[in-house]
C-alpha cells in the first residue's frame, strides 16, 4: 500500500473521502531500499510503474554539456514520475539522495483506479500540475536570480514541502544535500555555493550542520529569497 505520507499529500492537494483514501491505500505496491547515488529509473527508460517516496529523498538529474543539472528534488510523499502514465520514456535520471525507501505502483493498477474515479483523477492531476509549477519556478529563478536569493529560495521551498508532510520541527529539517547538489540545482560552482551558504550563516538566517538545516530567521530568509509558496498549493 502507498505510504501514509503520500496519502497525506494527496489529502492536502485535494480533500479525499474515507472511501477514496481506502482505495489509494489498497493499491498493490512494492517497497525498495535505495542507497545514496543509486539510479532508481534511468533517462530514456520506458517506465511501467510509478515511484513514490516513502522516506529519504530523490532527485532528477540530467547531463547537460559537461556537467550534471539537477531538475528537481523529491521529498517523502512525492510521486515524481506520475507523468509516465501518459508520457514515456523518462527524460532524466531519478536518483537516491541519502538512504531512501521508495515504493512502486504498476501503471495498470493506477489506471484502473483513476478510470473509476474522476475525483481521484483530479487529485493525481493536480499533483502533476504542482510538479510543473515547481519546474517553472526553478527555470525562472535559474536564469534571473542572483546566487544568494537563489540558494535561499531552494532552502525555503524544501522547508515548505517538508512541513506539509510533518518533517519540520522547530524550524529544522533533515536533508542529506551537499554543496555539490546545491551547485547542480542552482547552476553555480561549488566555490560560489560555499560562499553563499557562509553568507547566509553570517547573516544569521540559517544554521547548516551535516544534514540538518535550521531556519533561524524564516521571515527574513523568505524576504531575501522572494519566496511565495502559493505555487506549491
Amino acid at each position: 500500500m502507498p505510504h501514509p505520507k503520500f496519502l497525506a499529500r494527496l489529502q492536502t492537494i485535494e480533500g479525499l473521502s474515507e472511501e477514496e483514501r481506502r482505495q489509494v491505500a489498497d493499491l498493490p505496491s512494492t517497497l525498495r531500499h535505495v542507497v545514496d547515488g543509486e539510479i532508481v529509473l534511468r533517462q530514456g527508460e520506458a517506465a511501467s510503474r510509478c515511484v513514490f517516496v516513502v522516506s529519504g529523498f530523490l532527485y532528477q538529474s540530467r547531463i547537460v554539456g559537461d556537467r550534471s543539472q539537477i531538475l528537481a528534488f523529491h521529498v517523502p510523499g512525492d510521486m515524481p514520475c506520475l507523468h509516465t502514465l501518459l508520457v514515456s520514456p523518462l527524460d532524466a535520471d531519478l536518483v537516491g539522495l541519502g538512504p531512501t525507501i521508495v515504493g512502486t505502483v504498476a501503471h495498470s493498477q493506477l489506471r484502473q483506479l483513476l478510470d473509476g474515479s474522476s475525483h481521484l483523477t483530479r487529485a493525481f492531476w493536480r499533483e502533476t500540475l504542482i510538479d510543473a509549477a515547481i519546474s517553472r519556478q526553478w527555470i525562472a529563478r535559474l536564469g534571473a536570480q542572483a546566487a544568494l536569493p537563489k540558494v535561499a529560495h531552494l532552502i525555503c521551498e524544501l522547508s515548505a514541502r517538508l512541513e506539509v508532510v510533518g518533517l519540520v520541527k522547530d524550524g529544522s529539517f533533515q536533508l542529506p544535500m551537499t554543496q555539490r547538489h546545491v551547485a547542480d540545482a542552482c547552476g553555480l560552482s561549488i566555490v560560489h555555493v560555499n560562499r553563499t551558504i557562509q553568507e547566509l550563516r553570517h547573516r544569521g538566517l540559517i544554521a547548516w550542520e551535516g544534514s540538518e538545516i535550521e531556519l533561524l530567521q524564516p521571515d527574513e530568509l523568505r524576504k531575501l529569497a522572494d519566496f511565495r509558496p502559493d505555487y506549491l498549493s
